[in-house]
């Protein structure tokens, strides 16, 4: 039991566990922006755009009988078939799929810039640096080469 302990231990601390813990409670946080989104500006334009058709709305209603509305078939207590909430929950999908699309291409591109920044950077340092002093020795065989070339 105290191997599996400590097992555990190192298992959940290492970085990547938090990683991807951090990473769940931030799409939690996500997933109710992109709820909004999709409910409250996409769903309205598209119901709009479609004459006033409300997926909410759109289901079958498994006994038989007809209602007007969802929530009058859920009060009933009929079993539906709700394929407009579906719809809706796929279209979510989409728009996350899509907004986090262009938030990794966008870390992307600011993580490429940012590395040829480093990189230039770093090349003009490197050529801004004078050349480094010859060494003892270095100065000494320069004499030495220096007297041979005036010796012929």
């Amino acid at each position: 039991m105290k191997n599996f302990i400590k097992e555990f231990r190192e298992f959940i601390s290492r970085g990547s566990v938090m990683d991807l813990a951090v990473g769940v409670i931030i799409g939690g946080a996500f997933q109710s922006i992109i709820n909004s989104l999709v409910n409250d500006i996409i769903m309205p334009i598209i119901t709009l755009i479609t004459g006033g058709i409300d997926f909410s709305n759109w289901f079958i209603a498994l006994d038989g009988s007809h209602y007007t509305t969802l929530a009058a078939a859920q009060e009933a207590g009929a079993s539906t078939l709700n394929y407009g909430v579906f719809i809706t929950a796929i279209i979510n999908f989409l728009l996350m799929a899509v907004v986090i699309f262009m938030i990794i291409k966008g870390m992307n591109k600011f993580a490429a810039a940012a590395a040829a920044a480093a990189k230039l950077k770093k090349a003009e340092e490197e050529a801004a640096e004078p050349a480094p002093e010859p060494s003892a020795e270095e100065k000494l065989l320069t004499e030495i080469r220096d007297l041979l070339k005036q010796q012929k």
